[in-house]
């Protein structure tokens, strides 16, 4: 059986288009595991990952996993809210509080509010990586380096 954290990871690669060996090499895997855990529970995080794997096996069975996911995870009115917060998490290091519509149909949550994951997720966030920039006051990027804009890498 494979552990939580590994469907975990397979799923944010898949969102974030980044690696696992990339998601891994932020060092926040398993604080923004334990994030999802604490804010909505173990069961429902399941149930995220259990709608990514069956989307993924419809994929195999010819159907688009971006087409896919986009109807059966991300537009789906418990989880999709969920899936959303995760990707954000791991690009900008916050768990954003569920809107009000989601917390009024499924009911509030103590661990709902909008945090900074902890202080190495502002720096290690996927954001930076994507623009081509290093984040402001957080790692040194060189003297002059914030003199031109970001060169935002080419994808492959």
């Amino acid at each position: 059986m494979t552990s939580r954290m590994e469907r975990f990871l397979t799923f944010s690669a898949e969102v974030t288009a980044y690696s696992r060996f990339e998601l891994r090499g932020t060092g926040l895997a398993d604080a923004y595991l334990a994030t999802v855990e604490e804010v909505v529970g173990r069961q429902v995080l399941d149930e995220v990952l259990d709608r990514y794997d069956a989307a993924v096996a419809s994929a195999e069975n010819g159907a688009s996993l971006s087409d896919r996911l986009r109807r059966d995870l991300f537009s789906d009115p418990r989880l999709g809210p969920i899936a959303r917060n995760i990707v954000k998490m791991w690009y900008l290091g916050v768990w954003y509080e569920l809107p009000r519509a989601w917390t009024d149909a499924y009911g509030a949550l103590p661990k709902n509010v909008t945090f900074t994951v902890s202080a190495a997720a502002y720096t290690e966030g996927l954001l930076w990586p994507a623009i081509g920039a290093n984040p402001p006051g957080a790692k040194a990027p060189g003297y002059g380096s914030w003199a031109q804009p970001p060169r935002i890498p080419v994808v492959r």
